[in-house]
């Protein structure tokens, strides 16, 4: 469940959703290896230490003190089957108060995708956080021509809500973005992409 614990798990039918480990770092960069173009698209530029032991330990250290302190929940997806690691799911930028939002990211390993492995996590992480968390809000964005990616948002009761101008920095340069939220208790009905 989501709390204050920097290890915990939670479960789909086919996927085990927990915080990073060290000893996930092989099985990290082998699928992160052999997905490099079908992520790069889509990814902001790797850095030159991105592959690295030392970057992957920061990354577990921030993946527990974000857990630690609620400000976010980074969880890699494990394939209950055989254990094997298939990407991963954010939810982050955990902002409390008036507004109790959170912004969604996401990748998956070019092996799993369009398996449905990722909209079986992205809803229970959803439901997970309107109920376990109480916010009312979560945002995600990805590029205007990334089909995949905005009909897994829409599959799981995304709804699109406008275009963000040079939003984030993909491929070294800043992008406009689609922007999307899910909200709890929804009454907008269906919106249709721009």
């Amino acid at each position: 469940m989501f709390g204050r614990s920097t290890k915990f798990k939670i479960e789909t039918e086919r996927l085990i959703l927990r915080t990073p480990r060290h000893n996930d770092y092989r099985n990290w960069v082998q699928l992160r290896t052999s997905s490099r173009e079908f992520l790069t698209p889509w990814d902001p530029v790797w850095s030159l230490d991105h592959l690295t032991r030392k970057s992957f330990t920061n990354r577990v250290y921030w993946a527990q003190r974000a857990v630690k302190n609620g400000s976010g929940y980074p969880l890699f997806l494990i394939r209950k089957t055989d254990q094997a690691l298939v990407g991963a799911v954010t939810l982050d930028n955990i902002r409390r108060g008036p507004s109790q939002v959170g912004t969604l990211g996401y990748w998956i390993g070019e092996p799993h995708a369009r398996q449905g492995l990722m909209r079986e996590a992205v809803d229970l992480v959803v439901s997970h956080a309107f109920i376990r968390l109480d916010l009312s809000r979560i945002e995600a964005a990805c590029l205007p021509e990334n089909q995949p990616s905005r009909g897994l948002l829409e599959s799981c009761g995304f709804k699109y809500e406008g275009v963000a101008q040079s939003y984030l920095q993909i491929g070294g340069r800043w992008r406009t973005h689609v922007l999307y939220a899910a909200i709890r208790h929804d009454r907008r009905g269906k919106t249709v992409a721009g």
